[in-house]
Order: C-alpha cells, then sequence, then structure tokens
C-alpha cells in the first residue's frame, strides 16, 4: 500500500506540474488572472492532496527510502510536456532518464 501511495503521490505532482504549465500557457499577462486560473487551482489541489498523502507515507517509511521514487517526476513532467506540449526531447534526457532509474534501483536494493 505505501509503495501505491509514494507513486500516487508521484503522479500528482507530475500531473500539478503540467497543469501549472497548461496555466501559464493559457493565462494572459496578468500575474492574477494567472494565479487565478482554473489550471493553477487545480494544479495547487493536487499539490494539497499530494503533501497529505506524502505526510501519511511518511508515518510509516523512512524518508531515505520514500524520497527517491519522487525522482521518478524528473521523467514523468518532461514527457508529458513532450507528448502535450510539443516540447523537445533529445538523447541527453533519455540517458539522464536511465540514470535515474538506475538510481532508484540502486536506492531501493
Amino acid at each position: 500500500m505505501k509503495y501505491a501511495a509514494l507513486i500516487l503521490v508521484t503522479l500528482l505532482l507530475s500531473t500539478g506540474q503540467i497543469l501549472f504549465k497548461k496555466a501559464a500557457v493559457m493565462a494572459d499577462a496578468s500575474f492574477t488572472a494567472t494565479l487565478f486560473n482554473g489550471w493553477t487551482i487545480a494544479a495547487i489541489a493536487l499539490y494539497g492532496l499530494a503533501t497529505g498523502l506524502w505526510i501519511w507515507v511518511l508515518r510509516t517509511t523512512p524518508l531515505n527510502s520514500a524520497f527517491p521514487l519522487l525522482a521518478l517526476s524528473f521523467i514523468l513532467v518532461p514527457a508529458a510536456a513532450w507528448y502535450l506540449f510539443g516540447e523537445t526531447l533529445n538523447w541527453r534526457y533519455l540517458i539522464g532518464s536511465t540514470l535515474i532509474v538506475a538510481g532508484i534501483v540502486t536506492i531501493g536494493q
């Protein structure tokens, strides 16, 4: 259950980042309009939910075991930005992603 919750936290935070990007793309030049954009509010709500779940996970999991899984967001967010916004990915992203996964696996062993 705790690993499912850890993955859910990572997914929530990654989705929040994508929603922040959507808010930035959709908003006009006004800071206030961006701040109160529906996409921004949704992202903040997801971050709040992720924070509550994160605190619950940390009750039963050492931080040094739980924290490395959040690094998956460094893979998920750029991949989603590529898919949804047409942002570019290159060979360095693929190498870096591979190293991140190797690091998570190494720490998890």
